[in-house]
This record gives structure tokens, C-alpha cells and sequence, in this order.
């Protein structure tokens, strides 16, 4: 009995002696094994009460469990205090001085699309125009029926269109993704509110991706639609814009080509702005197309409820990307560029 004792009081005095010399959580822990483990001295000298009588036991036991306690407690203790000075520590040197001036944020800003269609709108809305947006998605009937685009026409395969897996309705036909703005001439014309001196502009979509194609781009289609209206308005419309957005150097052709919902049917081009009409990767001659245009078709009035004995009307759909690629100075060889996400080229403008 009285050697359990001496070991006990060994025990307890080496414990103390290790204690002083625990400056980490680290030490802390392996101190806790050390003594408090299952595999520790102490362990031990417990294991050894099997050996005493009941008397020996009782008395042992008492001495034992204090012991144990008296550690579990010191080490509580230590821990408590460790944690204490690393928080001093902490506000010592990670101290903030609030009175510093912080780091400001980066500041986006808008992409370059945005920034074209919204000068384009100002353009426009000067010479009296309204901004609509009309879908997106949309029915067959509107992007290509009342346009007189039939079933057997290039534009309704589905290599140039995409085409939405849903049911297709008796009248309207199958929905899809609109691949131009002219699906909102008709929508407007519906509306039964003459004159009509609309611009919308939305996303189109194609299945194209070239040098000067991307699967998805926006237009701008404006839409005059009043008594009188004449090729030389187109024409007027078609010069304004290009001085306006492109400088007062830039030149515009009408070339006759043929659309299925105007007549006369011109394509609208512009002098190139990335060789200044020398012929590029981008033009091939000097010109770049920026869209079509002319004089809406009497069928297509009749599809919108308007009476062509009565009202004439001009149309012009251009892309926004590939205009704002030909503005003097910019020299974008490539669009897809405009959606690649390289930060490089973006904050540029």
C-alpha cells in the first residue's frame, strides 16, 4: 500500500514537472496521453488494485481517483489558459486599424454589346422610334408564315434553325428559337395601332459560328410602317444610322438582293472598318454586310391586319455584334471574341 502511494506521489510530482514545460496545444494533448491514455503509467499503477485486499483497495482507489482528477483539472486548466493567450495574441497582431482607407472593390462595367445596343437606341428614339422586345421564342407562324417563308424554304431546315422539342400548335406550327427580329413585325402590326415606328432589339439565334457568326448575336429591327413610306426613307434611315454610329467617313451601299417579306429587297453594306476597304480575312472585298432591308411585302401588311392599298412600310434587320465590329478604330477580326470571356480584350471598352 505504502509503495502505491510513493508511486502515486511520483506520478504527481513528474506530472507537474511536465506541465510547467507545456507552451502549445500540441505538448498540451500529448501530456494528456501521456498520463490520462490508456496505454499511460498511471493505467498501470491502477491495474494493480486487483492485487490489494478489499481494505487496500477502498483506500487505494480514493488516492487513485484523485490523483486522476487533480490532472484532468490541471490540464482543463492549461488548456483554458492556452486559448486565452492565443486570443491576446490575436489582438496584438491581426489588429485592424479601422481608420485606414480600405481596398475598393473592382467595378465592373457594362459589356461592349450593351453599350452598342444602347447607343443604338438613342440613335433611333431621336428620329421618333419606340423600343419594344418582342419573344425570343417563338412560333413558326410569326418567324416565317406570315413572312412568306413556306415549309420547303432553307431557313426552316433545322440546320439553320433551332427547333424547340415541345407540341406543335395546328395553326402556329412547331416553337423555336427565333434566328431574326422580323418575327416581331407582324406582332406589332396586330396591335392595330397605326402609324407604327418601332425598334426591337433582341437575341437571334443560328446555327452559324465563324469569323463573323456566332450561334447567338442580337439585332435590331426597325419597322416604319405608315401612309407614303418610300424606298428613299429606307435609304435616309440606312445613311443616318451609319454617320451616326460609325463617323461621317464611313459609306453604305443598298446591293438588290432578295428576301421572301420585302419588295424591293435590298442588303446593306458598310465600307470595312478593319481594312478601310482594301479586302480582309473579315470583308474578302472591302464591304461588309451589315443586314437586309426594304419594302414590306402586301401579304406580309395583310398577315398583320393592315391594308397595303392603304399603308406602306419599310423594314431593316441588322446585327448588333457585326455593326459594332466594322466602327472605325475597334478592328475586332474575329466576333466570337466578344464572347470569350477574356478579361484581356473585354475591359478594353
Amino acid at each position: 500500500m505504502s509503495d502505491l502511494a510513493s508511486q502515486l506521489a511520483s506520478v504527481s510530482k513528474q506530472f507537474e514537472h511536465d506541465l510547467g514545460s507545456v507552451l502549445t496545444t500540441d505538448d498540451l494533448e500529448a501530456l494528456r496521453i501521456k498520463y490520462l491514455g490508456r496505454k499511460s503509467a498511471f493505467q498501470e499503477l491502477l491495474r494493480s488494485l486487483k492485487d490489494m485486499t478489499v481494505e487496500e483497495r477502498k483506500t487505494a482507489g480514493v488516492m487513485a481517483n484523485e490523483l486522476k482528477r487533480h490532472i484532468a483539472d490541471s490540464i482543463d486548466r492549461k488548456g483554458n489558459s492556452l486559448e486565452r493567450a492565443r486570443f491576446d495574441a490575436m489582438a496584438t497582431e491581426e489588429r485592424v486599424d479601422l481608420s485606414l482607407p480600405g481596398i475598393a472593390s473592382p467595378r465592373g462595367h457594362l459589356h461592349m454589346v450593351t453599350q452598342a445596343i444602347r447607343e443604338i437606341e438613342v440613335i433611333y428614339e431621336r428620329l421618333g422610334f419606340t423600343r419594344v422586345r418582342c419573344p425570343e421564342v417563338d412560333w413558326e407562324w410569326y418567324a416565317f408564315e406570315t413572312l412568306r417563308i413556306g415549309p420547303d424554304h432553307p431557313a426552316r431546315d433545322n440546320w439553320e434553325t433551332f427547333f424547340l422539342d415541345v407540341p406543335a400548335d395546328p395553326k402556329k406550327g412547331h416553337m423555336i428559337l427565333t434566328p431574326h427580329t422580323t418575327n416581331g413585325d407582324v406582332r406589332e402590326m396586330e396591335r392595330g395601332q397605326l402609324p407604327i415606328r418601332t425598334m426591337n432589339i433582341n437575341k437571334t439565334y443560328r446555327r452559324q459560328s465563324d469569323v463573323s457568326h456566332v450561334p447567338m448575336f442580337h439585332q435590331f429591327e426597325g419597322l416604319l410602317v405608315d401612309r407614303g413610306i418610300t424606298i428613299a426613307h429606307l435609304k435616309g434611315l440606312s445613311d443616318h444610322f451609319a454617320k451616326e454610329f460609325f463617323g461621317s467617313e464611313r459609306e453604305i451601299r443598298l446591293r438588290p438582293h432578295h428576301f421572301r417579306f420585302t419588295e424591293p429587297s435590298f442588303e446593306v453594306d458598310i465600307s470595312c472598318g478593319l481594312c478601310l476597304g482594301k479586302g480582309c480575312r473579315m470583308c474578302k472585298d472591302g464591304w461588309v454586310e451589315l443586314g437586309g432591308a426594304g419594302m414590306l411585302h402586301p401579304d406580309v401588311l395583310r398577315a398583320g391586319g393592315v391594308d397595303p392599298d392603304e399603308y406602306t412600310a419599310l423594314a431593316f434587320g441588322w446585327g448588333v455584334e457585326r455593326s459594332l465590329s466594322m466602327r472605325a478604330g475597334l478592328r475586332v477580326p474575329d466576333l466570337r471574341i466578344m464572347y470569350g470571356n477574356d478579361m484581356r480584350f473585354l475591359e478594353q471598352f
